[in-house]
C-alpha cells in the first residue's frame, strides 16, 4: 500500500463543511509488510472493502424522531468511524411504522427519513469507512418501552406513549409473554406487502448512499418469529415445514437484492439457535423441528450464497422468555465457528459465504482470536478462523476507541485520526 501525505489543506469528499481527509482510513495498518494480526487486514465483500476486521453491531438508542435520524445519531455513530471502526451498521430501522420496536426507533419506511440518514453516512464516509443499515420488522415484539421506562411503565407503549398495541404483526397470534399484547396473524396480502417494504426500505438505503445492507432475521422479531415452529404455527405455505418457515425471508432476500446494486454486499443477521433445545422431546435429535436451532441454521446458511448473500451476521436467542443459555464469553462465538467449519467443509454447499461473531468481544485478544487465520504470526499459528469480522456493540458503548486500544494492546501501528495525533494510545490507557 502507498499511503499518500495528506495536509491539512486536503479536505474529506462528500460534505459540505470542512474536515481533514483521512488518508488511509483511521485504524488501517500503516505497515502491511509487517506481520499483523488478521484483525487488522482488510476483508472484502464484492465491491465494499473494509480496512480491518472491526463492524459495529446495530444497536437500538430509542432516539429518532418518528422514525427519522437526528444530530444524535450522527455523534452517536460517527465517534466510531472517527476511531476506527472500519463498519458500522444502523441500528435496527423498521420498514414500517409498526415494525419498530418502540415509538423512537429509526425508520425507512418514508422518503423523508432518507435524508437524515444520509447525514450519517456522508460524515461516516468522509473518515474513509463503510457504513450500512439493518432493516427490520419487530412482529409481536414491536410497540415496547425504550429501556429507562421499563421500571416505571412496563414494556408496553400504549396509544398514550406513542404505541400500536393492536395493530401487532406475526406469523401466528401468539403473544411473547402474559404481560405483552396479543398479535395479530398476518394476511398472505400482508405478508407480500411486507416483503415489498423491505425491497422499498432498501431503494430508499441504496439513495441514502449505504454500503452494505443487514437484514435483521434475529433476537425474536419477526423473520425469526416465522422461522421458528414455536412462534409459526400456520398451516398455509408459510408454516409447518422448513421450507415453508424460511419462505418468507427468502423472499425477502430476493426482493432487496433485485433493489440494491450487484457490488453492493447484503447481509443477513440470525438467531442460530433460540436456545429452546431444552423442550425437544427427544434429545438424539435437535433437528426435530419442535424449534429453531443450529443445524437448521447450518442448513438455511447453505443456501445463502445464491441468494446473494454475502455474510451470516450470528447471534442467538430473543424469541422465548424460557430461554435457557448457558452463558460464557464464547457461547455465541461458537455457534459462527460451527456454522463457518460447516459451509467451508470439504464438499460443503455452503459457498463464498463470510462470517461474522457477536457477543462479548470486550478486549483485544479475544477479537484477535476470533478472526485468527492459520498462519505462523505470534499468537497465531495453528489457529483456524471461528469467523470473518467481528461485531462489537456494548464493548463500542463503553470504548468507542476500542479499535485503537486493541491496535495498541497487540502491538499493531495503525493510522490515528489527523487530529488526535497529538495523543497516541499506549497499552493499557484510554484515550
Amino acid at each position: 500500500m502507498t499511503i499518500k501525505k495528506v495536509t491539512a489543506s486536503t479536505p474529506a469528499p462528500g460534505v459540505p463543511y470542512y474536515t481533514p481527509a483521512q488518508d488511509p482510513p483511521v485504524g488501517t495498518a500503516l505497515d502491511p509488510r509487517a506481520d499483523v494480526p488478521t484483525l487488522f487486514t482488510p476483508l472484502t465483500l464484492r465491491g465494499m472493502t473494509l480496512q480491518n476486521r472491526f463492524a459495529v453491531s446495530p444497536m437500538c438508542m430509542y432516539s429518532a424522531d418518528d422514525g427519522h435520524l437526528t444530530d444524535f445519531h450522527v455523534v452517536h455513530l460517527g465517534a466510531f468511524a472517527l476511531r476506527g471502526a472500519a463498519l458500522t451498521i444502523v441500528e435496527a430501522t423498521a420498514v414500517t411504522p409498526n415494525g419498530r420496536i418502540s415509538p423512537e426507533d429509526s425508520g425507512l419506511w418514508t422518503d423523508s427519513q432518507i435524508a437524515p440518514l444520509k447525514r450519517v453516512v456522508d460524515f461516516v464516509h468522509s473518515q474513509g469507512h463503510k457504513i450500512g443499515v439493518q432493516l427490520a420488522h419487530a412482529g409481536r415484539k414491536a410497540s415496547t418501552l425504550s429501556l429507562w421506562h421499563l421500571q416505571t411503565l412496563g414494556p408496553v407503549a400504549t396509544p398514550a406513549h406513542g404505541g400500536w398495541p393492536d395493530d401487532l404483526w406475526a406469523p401466528s397470534a401468539i403473544a411473547w409473554d402474559a404481560d405483552h399484547p396479543t398479535p395479530n396473524e398476518m394476511t398472505v396480502a400482508q405478508i407480500d406487502e411486507l416483503v415489498q417494504r423491505f425491497a422499498d426500505a432498501a431503494h430508499r438505503a441504496v439513495q441514502a448512499g449505504v454500503d452494505t445492507i443487514e437484514i435483521h432475521g434475529a433476537h425474536g422479531y419477526l423473520i425469526t418469529q416465522f422461522l421458528s415452529p414455536i412462534t409459526n404455527h400456520r398451516t398455509d405455505a408459510y408454516g409447518g415445514t422448513f421450507a415453508n418457515r424460511t419462505r418468507l425471508l427468502l423472499a425477502i432476500i430476493r426482493a432487496i437484492r433485485a433493489v440494491i446494486p450487484a457490488r453492493m454486499p447484503l447481509l443477513l443477521r440470525l438467531s442460530a439457535t433460540e436456545w429452546m433445545e431444552h423442550t425437544h422431546t427427544d434429545p438424539q435429535s435437535l433437528s426435530s423441528s419442535s424449534s429453531w436451532d443450529l443445524p437448521q441454521t447450518i442448513q438455511l446458511a447453505a443456501l445463502l450464497p445464491d441468494l446473494g448473500v454475502d455474510l451470516l451476521d450470528v447471534s442467538s436467542g430473543g424469541n422465548n422468555p424460557r430461554q435457557q443459555i448457558a452463558v460464557h464469553p464464547y457461547y455465541q462465538v461458537d455457534l459462527a465457528a460451527a456454522i463457518r467449519a460447516a459451509v467451508r467443509a470439504p464438499g460443503g454447499k455452503g459457498g463464498p459465504l463470510a462470517i461474522g461473531a457477536v457477543g462479548m468481544i470486550r478486549d483485544a485478544a479475544m477479537a484477535r482470536d476470533v478472526v485468527a487465520q492459520t498462519a505462523s504470526v505470534e499468537g497465531e499459528h495453528g489457529l483456524t478462523a471461528k469467523a470473518d469480522l467481528v461485531l462489537v456493540g456494548r464493548q463500542f458503548l463503553r470504548e468507542p476507541e476500542f479499535v485503537l486500544r486493541a491496535a495498541a494492546e497487540l502491538g499493531v501501528a495503525v493510522k490515528l485520526p489527523l487530529q488526535y495525533e497529538r495523543a497516541p494510545l499506549r497499552k493499557a490507557q484510554r484515550l
